[in-house]
């Protein structure tokens, strides 16, 4: 089951009421979202990072599908 809600004074409030016993366990996982802009004013992500793009050479053909195998040693796929 999940219900959505907000924060209020430091409390949970429900977006629908809903019935549940007293000393029911419940389990709280944060789902934080943030407001869309109307209008993006920054550089996209590319542009962020074009001077960056394409810089990487002589990486193994699998290196995309195996970088944990590279990075940290497990096994590849």
């Amino acid at each position: 089951m999940t219900l959505m809600g907000y924060v209020k004074n430091g409390a949970i409030v429900l977006d629908e009421p809903v019935a549940l016993p007293d000393g029911i366990a419940v389990k709280i996982e944060l789902a934080v979202y943030l407001p869309v802009a109307e209008e993006d004013t920054g550089p996209s992500f590319g542009e962020r990072y074009a001077e960056v793009l394409g810089k990487a050479r002589s990486l193994p053909e699998d290196a995309a599908e195996n970088h944990d195998h590279y990075l940290y040693g497990t096994a590849k796929r």
